[in-house]
């Protein structure tokens, strides 16, 4: 008769397995990937800003979420396909952000600041194009304002589009 040995840590490892698997095929929500972005140099008076570009339904919709840090002189960029008043909410965003409503001129017509993890609509004052989210008070901090120019979005201007 032969013998079978089995290691007493094999149910272990046999679990561990299968927990491993699952988690590499769960494709809900919670373990979505971002995307890989394009980004932009913007300026905001003498400031800096590279800023990665959401311009589909996908990546706005996306945004921020689940993104523990974002480094100083670092945004996002909502590209909106029309200006319309737009609304933007902090569902599933660990950091806290302000956001630029900007007009087709690049000017901007009003900032929020955003709480993380709230569901809060924060909406343009009228219609904007773009929406600029960078971390919480950069703005202010740097006495930006609405009526300030964003430059850099001319090269999504109407007519490039």
């Amino acid at each position: 008769m032969k013998r079978i040995y089995r290691s007493r840590w094999q149910p272990l490892v046999n679990i561990r397995s299968a927990i491993l698997v699952g988690l590499m095929f769960c494709s809900g929500p919670a373990m979505a990937q971002q995307p890989e972005l394009p980004t932009i140099a913007l300026n905001a008076d003498i400031y800096v800003i590279l800023a990665e570009v959401a311009d589909t339904p996908t990546t706005r919709e996306i945004g921020l979420m689940r993104r523990k840090f974002m480094p100083q002189g670092a945004g996002m960029l909502f590209l909106f396909d029309r200006s319309a008043i737009h609304c933007m909410w902090m569902k599933n965003t660990l950091i806290p952000l302000s956001v630029a409503f900007i007009d087709e001129r690049g000017r901007i017509v009003n900032i929020a600041d955003m709480q993380p993890l709230t569901e809060t609509s924060h909406c343009a004052s009228r219609p904007t194009r773009y929406a600029l989210e960078m971390n919480l008070g950069w703005f202010k901090k740097r006495g930006i304002g609405a009526g300030a120019v964003i430059g850099g979005l001319e090269r999504f201007s109407a007519a490039t589009r």
